[in-house]
């Protein structure tokens, strides 16, 4: 009968190895729906926006198969990976390397919120937080399941995808933006950036990265504003010379397409791309400039005669050819602004940052805002390497800035000019809280001193684990944190090694004579709390 029990409730193999698998990899399958539906989401909406244009469009080129791979092509083109058309003609391939910044968001959201809804277990409230790790390898993996053969698929078009690039680009997108979705729903913590942080920079620079509270430090806060000065001054700058060459750019359109359904289909090109043009303006303020193609750069200095591009409506806002002249020299306005954007910010926090007497020194000051003049250059230089790349071969292989010269270019504009107005605004608020607390400090009405306000600590919220449950905030108080708790005797009987110890000669012992004690306290040993209550009658009786 046991043989019979044995062989009745044993499993087979490959159910073992199943249940097991699902033991350990909770939610597991949710998490590759979750990115699966990501990625079918994203190739739906391009695809349903080229297959509009494809029906509107009165001259189409190819039928529905050429747009459903145009639509692939463009989807992995959002994701960085760079296009090459094989049917020109010389016969050659030409390759297409601008990514139009806008396409970016597209995947990068998707991404973003199918980790951070799988992460915090979908629409419940009462859903516990999934492993960190599956979340993101189970979104990362259902992500590159549907974009294996959409990728497989675009080769077969006219427009399809390098190799090279869709291997490097589509997984390093999947995994950042996945990684991103999770960390915000744990509650964005500061543990895994400080461990980053921590391997590539020291204790010093560090915190001025990311703060002790976790929070973004203040050379990070410097170095964002700036990068968003330059790039927000930059689509000023593009909409002042669109306005310029309003005519051009309107003939523009007419010399393109016709019908309502090109000029859309163009508008919407240009659209997409108005980010990228935006950093080509900063590039331009900044002094490198950017170029349209191999030897033909634009400068404040002189734009040279470009090759014979197509009647592109941005392109319209290119300087016409020839040496700059005093208008064109008014763009270093924007670095110089966003310099001392960095410089204030930097000064800022130097008064009100942590350190000796909550002030940090000149050198110290005038380091952080050479720092955040950094950080804002490597944010620049990306920025550039994205706006830019190749629209064809020999002379169109090069087209649009130098990522290494805006950054160089971007550290040395703000490095100088966010120093010197660092230390400024640090010696302009040292002097006013200064005066201020002379004036707190004066005598008031009744003849006192009046004293200024202590400010109020803050205490952090506890803050979520990685991979785990809630950790407890850097204000949490703990055992380590209670001083007073030495101060209370756990056990007043036990002997701390005071007792019995022999005294100094001449001199009674304060715990065993009563020569020692002040009368109340011989009247309490001897059991009497109040001078009369040896008089008392029944006193001692019990």
């Amino acid at each position: 009968m046991a043989g019979v029990i044995q062989t009745t409730v044993r499993r087979s193999m490959p159910a073992s190895l199943l249940l097991r698998v699902r033991h350990r990899s909770p939610g597991l399958a949710s998490c590759l729906v979750g990115g699966a539906l990501a990625a079918g989401l994203g190739l739906a909406a391009f695809t349903v926006l080229v297959m509009l244009l494809w029906v509107s469009s009165p001259y189409p080129d190819s039928g529905p198969g050429g747009a459903l791979h145009i639509a692939a092509s463009l989807w992995l083109l959002a994701h960085g990976a760079e296009l090459v058309r094989v049917d020109t003609l010389s016969g050659a391939p030409a390759p297409m390397g601008v990514l139009p910044l806008l396409l970016v968001t597209v995947p990068v959201w998707l991404l973003h919120r199918a980790a951070r809804d799988t992460a915090e277990g979908g629409a419940r409230a009462d859903a516990r937080l999934m492993p960190g790790r599956t979340a993101w390898a189970g979104v990362v993996l259902g992500y590159l399941a549907v974009a294996a053969p959409a990728a497989l698929y675009a080769a077969g078009g006219a427009l399809r995808p390098s190799w090279t690039w869709t291997v490097t680009c589509v997984p390093l997108v999947a995994v950042v933006a996945a990684g991103a979705g999770v960390w915000t729903a744990y509650g964005r913590p500061s543990g895994p950036l400080e461990q980053v942080l921590g391997a590539v920079l020291p204790r010093g620079v560090r915190h001025l990265v990311l703060g002790p509270d976790g929070r973004p430090g203040v050379a990070a806060r410097a170095a964002a504003a700036g990068a968003t000065v330059l790039v927000a001054g930059g689509a000023v700058l593009l909409a002042v010379s669109l306005g310029l060459h309003a005519g051009e750019t309107r003939r523009a359109f007419g010399r393109l397409t016709e019908g309502w359904s090109g000029w859309a289909a163009v508008l919407l090109l240009c659209v997409t791309l108005l980010p990228n043009a935006a950093v080509w303006a900063a590039a331009y303020a900044l002094g490198p400039g950017f170029l349209l193609g191999a030897g033909t750069s634009v400068t404040p200095l002189g734009a040279q005669a470009a090759p014979l591009l197509p009647p592109f409506p941005l392109l319209a806002a290119v300087p016409d050819p020839g040496a700059g002249t005093a208008l064109h020299g008014a763009v270093a306005a924007l670095p110089l602004t966003a310099g001392v954007v960095v410089g204030w910010f930097v000064g800022r926090g130097a008064v009100t940052g942590k350190g000796r007497f909550g002030v940090w020194a000149a050198g110290r000051t005038a380091g952080a805002a050479a720092f955040a003049a950094g950080l804002s250059g490597v944010l620049l230089a990306l920025l550039a390497g994205l706006a830019g790349g190749p629209l064809g071969t020999t002379a169109l292989a090069r087209f649009g800035p130098v990522w290494w010269q805006v950054g160089l270019a971007t550290a040395a504009w703000l490095g100088l000019t966010a120093a010197a107005t660092a230390l400024t605004v640090r010696a302009w608020r040292l002097r006013r809280t200064r005066g201020r607390g002379d004036r707190r400090h004066r005598p008031g009405r009744a003849g006192r001193a009046v004293a200024p306000p202590r400010p109020a600590r803050r205490m952090p919220r506890p803050r979520r684990g990685w991979f785990g449950g809630r950790k407890p905030g850097r204000g949490t108080p703990g055992a380590e944190d209670e001083p007073y708790l030495l101060l209370l005797d756990p056990d007043p009987d036990a002997d701390d090694g005071l007792r019995g110890a022999p005294s100094a000669p001449g001199l009674p012992d304060p715990f065993t004579s009563d020569d020692a004690l002040s009368p109340t306290a011989r009247d309490y040993r001897a059991g009497r709390r109040n001078p009369g209550d040896a008089e008392r009658p029944g006193f001692g009786e019990a």
